[in-house]
Order: structure tokens, then C-alpha cells, then sequence
């Protein structure tokens, strides 16, 4: 299965779907800094890294394709988990990349301040994210060539 992006399927997407989405971002980003008030930064900062918008969006993806090939008279179940399964490949390699991020924060911002550390880290993210996902896409053709 090839990743791709297509703003046109942005349409099918619900009112009350996106706002599951962004409330559920919401209460996990507003828990994250209750967790930090109370027992610090550190500690918050684990809770920040909380993937809020996955589940919420895995599980509208996999409906939606569910629904998709259903309209087409066949059952999606598969095809919704296979698709919900690259949703969440791709988000294990933002993870990857979200952790270089944050490595590069803690290593600069002692020494450069803010504005400097996130400007780095936000090119060591972007680097880390789009060298896994061409990774990923190569061995994929390779093995779709190979058959």
C-alpha cells in the first residue's frame, strides 16, 4: 500500500468529526499541563508527547473507509484496519521524528535560548520525519516491484 495525501477526501470529513478530533487534542494537552502544575515539567512533558489526535483519528479513518467500501456493496472491515494500520505506521515515524525534536530542544536551549533551539529542532524534526517516510516509501516500492 502506497501513502498518499489527497485534499479532496478533506471534504468527507464531518463537522462533528473534526471536533472529536480537536477536543480530544484539547483535554489531553489541558491534562498534560494539570499533570505538569502538580508534579512538574518533566513529568508534563511526558504527558504532552501523548499522541491526542491518533485514536481519535485512526478510528474515524478506519469508519470512513469501512463506510467507503460498503457504499460499494463489499465489507471494508479489512481494508479499514489495513488503512488504520498505515495511519499508524506513519505516525510511529513522526514519533521518531518527534523525538529528535525534543533531543535537540534539551541539548540547545541551555546554551542558545529558545528561538535558536526550536528553529533547530524543527529542522532535525522535519530531516528525521522526511528521511523515514522516503525510507519507508523506497523499501515499499522495491517490495511491490519484487512481486
Amino acid at each position: 500500500m502506497i501513502v498518499e495525501g489527497r485534499l479532496a477526501h478533506l471534504k468527507g470529513i464531518q463537522p462533528h468529526e473534526w471536533a472529536l478530533r480537536f477536543v480530544f487534542g484539547g483535554l489531553c494537552t489541558m491534562a498534560a499541563g494539570l499533570i505538569a502544575t502538580r508534579w512538574g515539567p518533566a513529568v508534563g512533558g511526558l504527558f504532552l508527547a501523548f499522541p491526542a489526535i491518533f485514536p481519535a483519528g485512526a478510528s474515524l479513518i478506519e469508519r470512513h473507509e469501512i463506510e467507503h467500501k460498503r457504499r460499494a456493496g463489499m465489507d471494508g472491515t479489512a481494508r479499514g484496519r489495513a488503512v488504520a494500520g498505515v495511519d499508524a505506521s506513519g505516525a510511529a515515524l513522526g514519533a521518531i521524528g518527534l523525538a529528535a525534536f525534543a533531543a535537540v530542544v534539551w541539548k540547545t536551549l541551555p546554551k542558545h535560548g529558545g528561538w535558536l533551539a526550536i528553529g533547530a529542532a524543527t529542522a532535525t524534526w522535519l530531516a528525521f520525519s522526511a528521511a523515514l517516510w522516503l525510507l519507508r516509501k523506497s523499501r515499499l516500492l522495491r517490495r511491490q516491484r519484487g512481486r
